[in-house]
This record gives C-alpha cells, sequence and structure tokens, in this order.
C-alpha cells in the first residue's frame, strides 16, 4: 500500500510540523491544520489521518489508513462508515512505563502513609505509623495487554502478588495468574488494589457497576483504563460504604472532567487530568514513521486495531 497524502492534525500540531519536517527523507506530502479549521476539502485530499480523535465533521473518502496519536481509539472505533480496506493503528510508546510508575507512585504513598505524615507534620505532631510492605499486597490489574502487562511486570519485581483478568484468561508470564472475566469475583474479594486498564468497549460500558462493587472488600481502585467503564455513582456508594478504601481516576467519561462533578468534592478520591500516559510528539512521530514503513512494505502491525474487538 503507498500513501502519499498525510493529514496531521490535533493539539499538537505545530510540534508534530517542526518534528516531521526536520527528519521525514521519503518524500511524503503533509498538510497540517488546526482541529477547528480542518474543512472537507482536507479530507478529501487526504491518504491518511493522523490525530488523537476523528474531528466531528470527519469522512474517509479516500483514505486507506488513519492513526490515533493515542492508545484509546473508541472514538475512532464509533465511526460507522468504515471501510474494509481503511487500517486503523495507534500509538505504541512509552505508555506502559509512564502508567506502571504512575500507579507504583500512589501505591507507595498510601502504604508509606505520606498524606497521614504531612497532616501530622501540619499539625506538628509525632505519630508513628508502621509502613506496610508493597510485597505483602495482592493485586487484580483488569487488562492483559502490552500496559497491564507492563504493570504486571514490575509489581512482581517487589514481590507483589499480581492476577490478571482478561477476556479470554490466557496464562501470562507477566502475571502469577489470569482468569477469564467472569471468573475474577474470589480474586477482587481478596484483592488490596484493583487497576482497570481496559479500553472502552461496548462489553466493558459500566462494566466497574454497582454489582462489581459489592464484591470489594476494601481495596484501593486505580483507573488509568478508560472513563466510561466505570459507573462513577456506585463508585462513590462503594467508598462512602468502604467497600472501595480510596480511588485514584486519571480518565473520565468527559474531559476535561466539568467542575460541577461530585468527583471532585471527595476526600477518597484522587483526581489527575489523564496524564498517565502522555504521548510526546517524538514518540508520536517515531511511532508514526515506523507504522508507515511497515505498511508499505506490507509487514505485520503490532499496533493495528481490531474494529471488531474495539482494541
Amino acid at each position: 500500500m503507498e500513501i502519499q497524502n498525510i493529514l496531521v492534525t490535533s493539539r499538537m500540531y505545530k510540534e508534530l510540523e517542526g518534528i516531521i519536517e526536520r527528519e521525514d527523507k521519503r518524500g511524503k506530502t503533509f498538510r497540517y491544520v488546526d482541529e477547528k479549521n480542518i474543512n472537507d476539502e482536507d479530507l478529501k485530499w487526504a491518504d491518511a489521518y493522523m490525530s488523537f480523535y476523528p474531528v466531528e465533521n470527519f469522512a474517509f473518502h479516500q483514505m486507506k489508513w488513519v492513526h490515533s496519536l493515542g492508545a484509546g481509539v473508541d472514538r475512532y472505533v464509533k465511526l460507522d462508515s468504515w471501510k474494509d480496506d481503511v487500517i486503523l493503528t495507534r500509538t505504541v510508546c512509552s505508555f506502559g512505563a509512564r502508567m506502571s510508575e504512575y500507579c507504583l507512585s500512589y501505591m507507595l504513598s498510601e502504604l508509606q502513609y505520606h498524606v497521614a505524615f504531612q497532616k501530622a507534620q501540619r499539625e506538628k505532631k509525632w505519630e508513628p505509623l508502621e509502613p506496610v510492605l508493597l510485597s505483602s499486597q495482592k493485586v487484580v490489574i483488569y487488562g492483559t495487554g502490552e500496559i497491564g502487562q507492563s504493570i504486571a511486570e514490575m509489581l512482581k519485581r517487589f514481590g507483589v502478588q499480581v492476577t490478571g483478568v482478561s477476556r479470554s484468561g490466557k496464562s501470562n508470564q507477566h502475571f502469577h495468574q489470569v482468569v477469564a472475566t467472569g471468573d475474577e469475583a474470589s480474586h477482587v474479594k481478596q484483592a488490596d488494589w484493583i487497576i482497570n486498564t481496559l479500553p472502552l468497549t461496548p462489553e466493558t460500558n459500566r462494566m466497574f457497576n454497582a454489582e462489581w462493587m459489592n464484591i470489594l472488600q476494601g481495596a484501593y481502585f486505580i483507573n488509568v483504563g478508560r472513563g466510561a467503564t466505570v459507573d462513577t455513582v456506585s463508585l462513590i456508594e462503594a467508598i462512602n460504604t468502604r467497600r472501595i478504601k480510596k480511588a485514584f481516576l486519571d480518565v473520565f467519561e468527559v474531559e476535561p472532567l466539568p467542575q460541577s462533578d461530585m468527583l471532585w468534592e471527595h476526600e477518597n478520591i484522587v483526581i489527575t487530568p489523564h496524564i498517565s500516559a502522555v504521548t510526546t510528539p517524538e514518540e508520536a512521530v517515531a511511532c508514526f514513521f515506523d507504522t508507515l514503513d511497515r505498511i508499505e512494505a506490507d509487514k505485520p502491525l503490532e499496533n493495528k486495531v481490531d474494529l471488531n474487538r474495539g482494541y
């Protein structure tokens, strides 16, 4: 497959332009346009489209390839006009390492009582608390793909017992064990930490609901997957009743999170603005060019999205 005309947009299209123009030796024609200014002529011109999301007026026309600048592709998958011959790929870079460090930072903060000691310091109180060893923890990770594996691999180095949950339940070397979705209740019940890395699909939409949360017995919950996988009303209720000890949320159904959202106010919810796995312009361009070269050489694509599965 030959790709010639490439339309580049996103909030960082200017940064991408600088890197692409400096590094590209392939003779391709690029067009860099602000998301707000893309028109139908731009879309008709393009063989390939590169952005975090499809613009509001998106249409395929003659496109052969769509490349997501992020790992999440749910907005692309929702498009109802996909052609069989259009390829969808996603950016694969340091997401696994970044999300692993994000999760580890909050786990250690809780187990080492950072918040409690900061409070005691402000009040000038000497109140010893015995830190909890990370190796004593049991963690359940939903999603055994690249990101879930990266988190599991890191935690195993610290002696953490890690169980993965996936559609198939197929074993994976980075986890002590993997169970199929629907068979994880006993593991969730014993877990100290639940980490969600799942993409948004019809199957995972509101997957973490009241019924699921009723299984929990005081675990911490970290969401670095997708916001809409969680029923937030049920989440707040589970925290209020101590079935969930504390929640760390980096992704939300609506982003930016509206100021009126009740999640902001809860003392046992930590909110971060979707920063657990940022896409840097340099990594984005490197992944894009690698994918472009593979497409034109008809080589296998490890970052190709299965439109039926949604990831």
